[in-house]
């Protein structure tokens, strides 16, 4: 099972860049270019425990579902999604949060088993890793670009905000 770990030092609060990890607004903004669209389940605003959300993306010229429920959840600290239909024979995507020099550390875990037997072993070891980290990356810079700019107001409810 291909695992797929990634550190990405933000300097924002933790909280701004947690909540931007589970929007789903901002979610479409990073992943533009493959034309994901949020088609069912929350389809909007911030998913949350047992939350569910189905994606509608062109990956690899084709265009797939996929369907990820919030399995587990600590506010501010961690969250999970797991695949519940799609592409993978199975993926979880876990987020960590911690803090770091003022700011906030992001780790993301990504396990996944590609279907096909020893045919995906070869596409992970050709071109699926590589695809997945691309997207994870492009993904945290846009967190990251987001919550280090006033740019997160737009994504977040502001009144959540204000002390």
């Amino acid at each position: 099972m291909p695992r797929l770990e990634l550190r990405t030092e933000i300097d924002s609060n933790k909280e701004i860049v947690f909540d931007l990890s589970r929007s789903i607004d901002l979610h479409k903004i990073s992943t533009k270019h493959t034309n994901e669209t949020a088609v069912d389940g929350k389809t909007s605003g911030l998913i949350g425990p047992n939350e569910w959300v189905t994606w509608r993306a062109k990956h690899f010229g084709i265009y797939q579902k996929l369907t990820s429920r919030i399995t587990e959840y600590n506010r501010s600290d961690f969250f999970a999604d797991e695949m519940e239909k799609g592409a993978f024979k199975k993926f979880r995507h876990e987020h960590h949060f911690s803090e770091l020099n003022g700011g906030t550390l992001m780790t993301d875990i990504f396990e996944y088993d590609s279907p096909f037997g020893i045919l995906g072993i070869i596409a992970d070891k050709l071109f699926i890793k590589k695809y997945m980290t691309d997207l994870l990356e492009k993904r945290n810079r846009t967190i990251k670009e987001f919550a280090e700019s006033e740019k997160w107001k737009t994504v977040l409810e502001k009144e959540k905000y204000v002390c």
